[in-house]
Formats: structure tokens, C-alpha cells, sequence
């Protein structure tokens, strides 16, 4: 007899709680093998196969392209053990997620973040269901199935029946008549460190799901009260029911902030909310650095790229102005300064702003740091990053002289603290070993936190990014 499984979206690390589902790799029928992709979603930070950790035939989808589901809503349940005839037919699925039973389905134990295809531990096994569990022949509840149409909504109406009983168990906070319907540890954290109490919000999210935006507007309607006195917030209404208020005029477009581009709005908005930056800027004669660049290239051997020897300087320059190169740790109420250089560089693509990391920048060369680049910036524009590809970036370098303009005032890669920008480099009239010239000119701009380090700090790395622009023998002196 088989046993119908039902995989659920799984963490897919770096704090992401949500995917869009870009495209379904299989069809209701299809005979999938353990770990085979079985959707491709698109997250805040990369376009990723998910693979399914059950091998049988797919009995349902929920979710059309296009719709964004949770971590822990349901994908596609899978026949286990059945053949292809069987489908939908058999028993029912396994509701917690886990593993098939030994014997049932073995895996291959690759794993993302929050599941695996192996056996799974018996910690996953530690919290006791609220209601007790039906014996394993006897009648289960509706579970997905091949009847089940696949349609829209289809992962809303699992959710209804089992994401309060989901979100209990994997975060252990249950209402006063229930479990409160929470996946993101941002949301409880928000909730946490501003007293408030999850039990008095109904949230707005598919089924009564608590979102950020649900903690923020009880927030802001319980500032004005003392905390003793502090009332429930009223539960924002879904847009469905009445169109989301707005002074734009009527008729305009209206593009969703989601994927990469909420990503990016989310986190400027923060960068600009908690950051106090302030930004200093300078002129640089960069006709030496283009020479000897030439000169490089010159000599034979793989070609060197102006990024790479600009990251080269800001090694250089990190290295001598440590401050720089560090967070700040507003829990703690602490600066950390970093031993390793994980260089970020913003880089457009089709899919918007994207900054891929350089991992340990300060130990490689000019002509590693270009092979890096270009892998990376190939990656951005194929839109096949890897989530760990876009964090862990400990300062950012930012070439907006890509666009034709010579100066900026970039906002800060939170959480980091500095960001050097570049402009153009034109021909201007500079005055040269005392006589007026024609010279090849950069304006150099420095945005940093003014938590880290004061003026004379980030005044002292902007002059040497300066010169070693404009005497890259400067640089000799830390090779």
C-alpha cells in the first residue's frame, strides 16, 4: 500500500521565510526520483531548484507560477512506493513533513536547511502533537491528493487546516485557545523586543499568518498608550476585502516590491533607518593606475580589470583603517572589526541590484580578484547566485561610473559600515607637476556608519585610496 507524503517549502537558510514559485519542473503523474529538482522558486536572494526528498509519483501541486508561499507550506505530496497507476489512491500523507519510515522511502541525505532526505532525527520527533494522532489505519483528515485541484489557492486551503498546528510545533508559542500562527523569527523577535504580546493580533497573512507588517501596525497604534494600558491592535483588513488605500492616481501601474526588488527596498529602507552615514568625497588623478594597468595586460597572461586593482586598494586601504571593515552590533552595543576582507561589489542585472561577494578578498591577487569578478558577475546576470553568494560581505565597493556619472552618495550594504564609491573616469584639465594637463580623473566617495569611526578615520582611508589611484607604487609598500 502506498503512502502519500507531503513535502513542504523548506528554509532555504539566510533567514528567507518566503518563495515565489518561478516555474514546476513536474506534472501530477510524474514519476520523481529522491532528491530530483521539482520546482524552481525565486527567493530574495536567487533563483533556486528545490529538489524533493521522496521518491514515487507526484499526487498533487499546491500553488500556481507566480504565487508565494511561505517556509513550511505545502509544495506537491508523492505517492511513496507505489506504482505509477496507483497515484492518489492510497493513504494518507504524513503530516509533519518528516522522512518516510524506514522501509517506505530511503533517502539519499542531502539536505537545504530544514529538512533532509535521509532518516530524519528523533529531535524532529521531541514536541507532542496537540491533539492525539489518529492510529495509522484508522481515517485521516482531508489530506492533498490527486482530487484535489491544483489551482491558485490550493496551498491556502492546506494552510487553513494545518498551519496553526505546524507553526506550534516549530515555534512552541501557542495561544491561550490555540497555536499562534508564526513562521518568521523576525516577526517574533519584533514582537519581543517591543513587549508586545502575538496573542492579541490576527494576522494578515494566508490563513491568519502573522506578518511583519502585522507587528508594525500595532506598533505604531500602541505608541501613543503607556505598555500597562496597551489594548489590542486591530487586525489590519486583507486587501481582498477593500483596496489598499493610496494617494497615487488612479489608473497608474502598480509593480509589487517582492523577489529581489522588495529585498532591496527592505534593506535600503533599514540601512537608512538605523545607519547614521555620513559621506566624504575627493578628486583622484588616475592616469598612472590606467598605465600601469595597460602595462599589465601588456605582459601577456589572463587581463586585469579595473575592479581588481580598485579591490586591490581597498585591501590595501582595510587593512590600515580596520574600523572600517566591521558591524555594529546594536544588541550588544558593540563594534566588530572583522580579521578577513569579504568584499561586496553591486553589479545590475535583469533582475535588479545585486552585490555578490568576494570571499576573502584580502588574500587574493589582481588577477584572482578579476577571475572572481567575472564568475560572479556571470552568475548575477544568469540569475544562478547562490543565496551564500549575496551575504556574508563585510564592505562594498561600488563602480557607478558604469552609468556615465561621476558621483554618488550610496547607501550602506547593511550591516555593514562603509561603502567606497567610484565614478567615471574622463578626461579633465588637472594641474600636473605644476603646469596645466589633460588628465584621466575619478571622483572617489566614502559612505560610512559614524558609529565606527569619526571624520579623521574615514578621511585617512579616502586620501590613501587616493593615492595609491594616482601612484599605484604606493601599494608596493603592503605587497
Amino acid at each position: 500500500m502506498a503512502q502519500v507524503l507531503e513535502f513542504k517549502l523548506p528554509d532555504l537558510g539566510e533567514g528567507l521565510t518566503e518563495a515565489e514559485i518561478v516555474r514546476w519542473l513536474v506534472q501530477v503523474g510524474d514519476v520523481v526520483a529522491i532528491d530530483q529538482p521539482v520546482v524552481e522558486v525565486e527567493t530574495a536572494k536567487a533563483m533556486v531548484e528545490v529538489p524533493c526528498p521522496y521518491g514515487g509519483v507526484v499526487t498533487a501541486r499546491f500553488g500556481e507560477e507566480g504565487t508565494e508561499l511561505p517556509v513550511g507550506a505545502p509544495l506537491l505530496t508523492v505517492a511513496v512506493g507505489a506504482a505509477p497507476s496507483d497515484g492518489p489512491q492510497d493513504g494518507p500523507a504524513d503530516r509533519s513533513g518528516a522522512a518516510p519510515a524506514r522501509g517506505a522511502a530511503e533517502g539519499s541525505g542531502n539536505v537545504l536547511v530544514g529538512y533532509g532526505t535521509g532518516e530524519p532525527p528523533a529531535r524532529r520527533r521531541r514536541v507532542r502533537p496537540t491533539a492525539p494522532l489518529a492510529p495509522a489505519g484508522a481515517p485521516a483528515g482531508p489530506a492533498p491528493t490527486a482530487a484535489v485541484p491544483t489551482r491558485a489557492d490550493g496551498a491556502r486551503d492546506t494552510l487553513a487546516t494545518e498551519a496553526p498546528r505546524t507553526t506550534a510545533h516549530r515555534n512552541g508559542t501557542l495561544r491561550g485557545d490555540g497555536p499562534v500562527p508564526v513562521i518568521s523569527p523576525l516577526v517574533r523577535r519584533l514582537a519581543r523586543e517591543n513587549g508586545l504580546d502575538l496573542r492579541e493580533l490576527t494576522g494578515s497573512g494566508p490563513d491568519g499568518l502573522i506578518l511583519r507588517a502585522d507587528v508594525e501596525v500595532a506598533l505604531r497604534a500602541a505608541a501613543p498608550q503607556d505598555d500597562r494600558t496597551r489594548q489590542p491592535a486591530p487586525a489590519p483588513a486583507p486587501a481582498q476585502a477593500s483596496g489598499p488605500v493610496s494617494s497615487a492616481p488612479a489608473g497608474g501601474i502598480r509593480i509589487p516590491l517582492k523577489g529581489v526588488r522588495g529585498a532591496v527596498a527592505d534593506k535600503l529602507s533599514r540601512s537608512r533607518r538605523e545607519i547614521p552615514e555620513a559621506t566624504c568625497w575627493v578628486d583622484a588623478d588616475a592616469t598612472e593606475l590606467m598605465r600601469a594597468r595597460a602595462a599589465m595586460n601588456a605582459a601577456g597572461g589572463p587581463k586585469i580589470s579595473l575592479l581588481a586593482l580598485l579591490a586591490r586598494i581597498c585591501t590595501a586601504a582595510l587593512a590600515r583603517f580596520p574600523e572600517l571593515n566591521s558591524s555594529v552590533d546594536t544588541e550588544a552595543r558593540e563594534v566588530v572589526q572583522f580579521d578577513h576582507v569579504h568584499l561586496g561589489f553591486a553589479a545590475q542585472t535583469d533582475r535588479g541590484l545585486v552585490v555578490p561577494v568576494v570571499r576573502d578578498a584580502h588574500a587574493r591577487d589582481a588577477e584572482a580578484l578579476t577571475a572572481e569578478f567575472a564568475r560572479l558577475t556571470e552568475a548575477g546576470r544568469a540569475g544562478t547566485l547562490t543565496p551564500a553568494d549575496l551575504t556574508g560581505g563585510t564592505f562594498t565597493l561600488n563602480n557607478y561610473g558604469v552609468f556615465g556619472v561621476d558621483g554618488s552618495t550610496p547607501i550602506i550594504n547593511h550591516p555593514e559600515a562603509a561603502m567606497l564609491g567610484v565614478g567615471r573616469i574622463v578626461p579633465k584639465p588637472w594641474v600636473h607637476e605644476g603646469e596645466l594637463a589633460v588628465r584621466q580623473v575619478v571622483q572617489l566617495s566614502l559612505t560610512f556608519d559614524h558609529r565606527v569611526c569619526d571624520g579623521g578615520t574615514a578621511g585617512g582611508f579616502l586620501r590613501y585610496v587616493a593615492d595609491c589611484v594616482e601612484q599605484p607604487a604606493v601599494l608596493l609598500r603592503t605587497l
